[in-house]
Parts: C-alpha cells; structure tokens; sequence
C-alpha cells in the first residue's frame, strides 16, 4: 500500500496566486500525453506517486486528454482510488472542457452551459470525485456568450462542482471581456493556462500576460519545453532515430528548422555555463517571467526528477536573460 514520503513538502516552496489563498507548487505535472490507454499504468503510476513525494500537489487534466478523451481521466481516477485516495485534501486536481468530445451538437467545441455541465459531470465520474479544484474553460469559444460560459463557472462552482475557474488558450483582449462577467457572476476566477516558453512569446503579444499582471490572476505555463525542443535532445542537431529524424517538412512546419537548431544548440551552451540542462534553464526562465506554475508533461521517472532539479539552480542573471533573448532574436 502506498504511504506518501513525509518529508515530501520540506523542500518546496509554494506560490500563492495573486488575489486568491490558493497556492501551487512552482511545478505542475500534466497529463496531456503519455497518462492514457496506450501508457503503461505502472509507469505513469510511479511518475505520479513521485511526483507527489516531490511535493507536487498539482495534477492537471482535461476531458479529451488521451489519445482517447477520457483515457487520462480514468488512469488518474484510478491512482487516486487506490493510491491517493488519503490524501484527496492535499491535492489540486484541475480539468477542463472546451474541445469535441462526443458526436452531435452538445459535445463538440464550445462553452454553452449545456456543454459544460455535462462534460464537467463526466470527468467527475471518470475520476471518482465529488469536485475538483479548478475547472477551465478550455478554449475561446465565439459563438457562446461569454455570459453564458461565465453563469454556467458560477453555477458549476456554487454547485460545489469546482472551487474555482480558470481561462485556457484566451488572448488578453477576451480574457478581459470574461473576466468582467465572472465579476458580474461572482466567479472566482483565478489563473489562465497558455502556451508559453523562450521559443513561444504568444502570450506577450496578445495582451495575455499584460492583462493577467492588471486583473491579478495567475498563469501557469504549459508546453515549458516547446514540446521537447528546449531540451539537451536537439543540441547537436535532430538525432539519428528520432521520431523527428528525416521529416522536414514536418520539422518547417513546427518550426525546428537551421535556425532554431542553431538558436537550441547556443542555448544549451549558456545552461552548461550554468551548470544545468537546457530544460531546467527553460523552466526557470519561465518562473522568472511572471508564471506561478510550470505545468510540465514527462514519459519517465528520470525526466520528473531532472525537471525539478531546476529548482534548485541559481536564478538566471539580468545579463543571461538578455543573452536568451539574443539568441532567439527577440
């Protein structure tokens, strides 16, 4: 039977998000990928029961979360049910609804109360919970209301559904439209979830991370990796073997091409400077740029450990930020 490390929380400090008495560790596991029906449960139940020894509290997911939707779901509803099921109180568990998840017009893309409830009464199910903690909308979704979507969070959380809400993949413009009806309803809405890394600055260019500094609400970052890009794995080109070996029209296509192998390979020499990987100076760099939560993905125990050792490395110098910023060209 499992039994939580005791001293699981003696070395993680935990970030409070602004104007709210929620706090989460400066890293997030995630479950996008790699957690589903084509996982190995042993596996993705050692990374997760790690990852809670670590003193990671956060455990992110969403309906579609797969490759199944739902798949991610039912793993985790399983570790909680016979591993974590004690420690239900020391957890943030977050999910979202917002993508398709099953045919006709009710479970596509959306953020109708219709919709919401039904997919939020499903996770809950397939994780055997009472509630979750955060629930998101998980995408702008124009052709609902945004005071729909808003009354349906607040109805969601009086309900004792969710604790509180979040907006996920928002630009800065909507993001500030809702949150002036979740003031209307009384959401306590607190954090955005959006891509955001060296490589991709979204983010800063849609206003997101502006109006999250002026309404006070959190962000935690998800693909902190540029899907494995910011990582050791490319420094010396796309290697031999590798899934991403010989596709290059693929590779143009999601940006790894010359330029940012040579942009990866100079980064990964400036965090050997430091004495790190490459993926622990990108996680760092986030937590240095306004992020309250790193929301990583691993496949491996080994890939977990490495990425909270960067908690560990010295904070990244003004002089070493701009050097970043050369380097990519911004």
């Amino acid at each position: 039977m499992y039994k939580a490390d005791e001293k699981r929380y003696t070395n993680m400090n935990y970030n409070y998000l602004p104007d709210s008495g929620l706090a989460l560790p400066p890293i997030s596991l995630g479950l996008w990928q790699n957690f589903g029906r084509e996982a190995d449960y042993d596996e993705i139940r050692d990374i997760i029961l790690t990852a809670f020894d670590r003193g990671i509290t956060h455990f992110d997911l969403a309906n579609n979360y797969g490759p199944e939707p739902g798949d991610a779901e039912i793993n985790f509803g399983k570790i909680l049910k016979n591993d974590l099921k004690p420690y239900r109180d020391e957890l943030i568990i977050s999910t979202k609804a917002g993508y398709e998840m099953w045919s006709g017009p009710y479970g596509g893309k959306g953020g109708s109360r219709k919709y919401l409830f039904a997919s939020l009464d499903q996770s809950l199910k397939r994780m055997g919970l009472e509630y979750v903690d955060i629930f998101y909308h998980h995408c702008m979704t124009p052709e609902t209301p945004l005071h729909e979507t808003a009354l349906a969070l607040s109805d969601i959380i009086r309900q004792g559904k969710s604790l509180y809400a979040g907006l996920s993949n928002y630009d800065g413009k909507t993001m500030h439209r809702m949150n002036h009806r979740c003031e209307d309803y009384n959401v306590p809405f607190i954090i955005n979830q959006n891509r955001y890394n060296i490589f991709d600055r979204a983010i800063e260019e849609n206003g997101l991370k502006e109006q999250s500094e002026k309404k006070n609400k959190g962000i935690i970052a998800f693909s902190p990796l540029a899907q494995g890009r910011l990582s050791d794995k490319y420094m010396n080109g796309i290697p031999e073997g590798s899934r991403l070996y010989g596709k290059i029209e693929y590779c143009r296509n999601i940006g790894l091409d010359e330029e940012q192998l040579s942009q990866i390979a100079n980064l990964s020499k400036l965090a050997h400077e430091r004495g790190e990987t490459l993926s622990q100076m990108a996680i760092q760099w986030l937590l240095q740029n306004g992020v309250t939560s790193v929301l990583i993905g691993v496949r491996t125990k080994e890939q977990l450990l490495e990425n909270l050792e960067a908690l560990e490395k010295p904070p990244i110098t003004e002089s070493e930020m701009a050097q970043i910023n050369s380097i990519c060209k911004i």
